[in-house]
């Protein structure tokens, strides 16, 4: 994978008219038709998910995300640079998705269309349809975990799983699944943790020190969850920045776990 993971403004203004350069826009198409960066494509990918981590709900659910980077035009050698409207968790999203899918070339605009406006940086609202490509793709089973990979991490001393949620959901307050609370030995660590007040990634110092305070080290097996996979994208982003070496998100997160019989479920305060 490249070491190239966040992107600042201007790096990427300088890039921009490079043919292997695509720019994926992963806000709502609202958002998107009021301005975005030059030639931009856009995929929201918000929405686009699945509470079932099984081998074969997980295969569909990738062939549908290839699916929709082929209809916009990217390949797997381009240099693919995700954005929101920070350093957010849908661009985490993408992120986290195109690693899943072997993509080599993949970075998240360092505070998103807003740092790039801030730089006064060109935007257009004007946009082409792509032309649609094969997207070859090998999926990365290191990346992601299943229902039963977080089942066999709870007894696991080298593993440590992260819930990135609001203190409300962890602690079952708030619910929308059968069951509430949080996985048993889940560390909690919310996911805004991760941003400056300007919606940047924190320094690499700050992120070291922030997990490591909470016990989430560099030798441990690492799952980050949420509810249905974002902002635990975003925990696996800030992680591949300090190169922890075994982390992966959970891509059913609360929405499987806390409806499936057997998976056991705690509630902190209870």
């Amino acid at each position: 994978m490249t070491n190239e993971i966040l992107i600042d403004p201007d790096a990427l203004n300088s890039r921009l008219g490079e043919p292997d350069v695509k720019l994926l826009d992963v806000r709502s198409g609202e958002d998107f038709a009021m301005g975005h960066l030059p030639g931009a494509r856009h995929f929201s990918v918000y929405g686009i998910n699945t509470y079932d981590s099984d081998d074969a709900p997980l295969a569909s659910f990738a062939r549908m995300w290839a699916f929709q980077l082929e209809l916009r035009g990217l390949t797997a050698d381009d240099f693919v640079v995700v954005y929101d409207d920070q350093t957010g968790m849908s661009a985490a999203r993408a992120f986290w998705f195109l690693e899943y899918l072997g993509h080599q070339k993949v970075a998240v605009l360092n505070g998103g269309l807003t740092a790039w406006r801030n730089a006064d940086l060109p935007i257009e609202r004007d946009a082409k349809a792509a032309t649609p490509s094969p997207y070859q793709y090998t999926t990365q089973r290191n990346v992601v975990a299943t229902w039963y990979d977080v089942r066999d991490a709870i007894s696991n001393t080298d593993s440590v799983i992260i819930d990135t949620r609001r203190e409300a959901e962890y602690v079952g307050a708030e619910c929308n699944t059968v069951r509430c609370g949080t996985i048993p030995g889940a560390i909690h660590l919310e996911w805004t943790n991760h941003l400056t007040p300007d919606g940047k990634m924190k320094p690499n110092q700050a992120l070291g020190t922030l997990f490591e305070s909470h016990g989430i080290t560099r030798g441990k097996k690492v799952i980050a969850f949420c509810n249905t996979g974002y902002r635990s994208a975003h925990a696996y982003l800030a992680l591949r920045l300090l190169n922890y070496p075994h982390v992966r998100n959970y891509v059913g997160s609360w929405q499987e776990w806390g409806n499936r019989d057997g998976c056991p479920v705690i509630n902190p305060v209870g």
